[in-house]
């Protein structure tokens, strides 16, 4: 999985649990939106900060596991279609 910090955009006080519980390779922020699975994860302001891209639906599965494991929410949980260009986006209940 790659991930990548939003230019602009301050990160999460959790965004060091995030690092620390799942293994990504940060990259570029149009590296990591070429991934097949975006998981956007949302600061205390609500704006999309951290970008994690999943390859393949298992490794999707694996980083939304380990966000709720964070006591997160995802907000995109009973929705079919992206949103800001993410399948699932993160934040604190």
């Amino acid at each position: 999985m790659k991930t990548s910090l939003l230019e602009g955009k301050k990160p999460a006080k959790f965004d060091k649990h995030i690092i620390g519980n799942l293994l990504l390779d940060v990259a570029p922020p149009d590296e990591v939106r070429a991934e097949a699975l975006i998981v956007g994860v949302r600061n205390e302001d609500g704006e999309i900060y951290r970008l994690i891209g999943a390859s393949t639906h298992r490794s999707f599965m694996n980083a939304v596991e380990e966000l709720f494991d964070l006591d997160l929410v995802d907000e995109l949980e009973d929705v079919d279609d992206p949103v800001e260009g993410c399948d699932a986006i993160f934040r604190e209940e």
